[in-house]
């Protein structure tokens, strides 16, 4: 995954900047973001404080390590199967 320009701070500024009245073309423009990824990041941190952007970004390091760990128990577990099944 690639990593954005922009932290979750600025992301939320930006949305809140077009929440307090500005327009999303304008804010768009002056932040050099297309709207198209205004409306993500607003699908996204739509609502948020900083704190709740950093506890997601949190949470989903933490998810992906424990989907790791599950695909590599899952793989010795094949691999456990695979050697026992064999007639020696």
């Amino acid at each position: 995954m690639r990593k954005s320009r922009y932290s979750e701070e600025q992301i939320i500024r930006v949305l809140q900047e077009v929440e307090s009245g500005r327009t999303v073309k304008e804010v768009c423009r002056e932040y050099g973001v297309a709207t198209a990824t205004y409306y993500n990041w607003k699908s996204k941190y739509g609502g948020m404080e900083v704190n709740d952007a950093r506890r997601l970004r949190e949470l989903e390091l933490e998810n992906r390590r424990l989907k790791k760990a599950v695909a590599d128990l899952t793989l010795r577990e094949q691999a456990l199967k695979d050697t026992l099944s064999r007639k020696w």
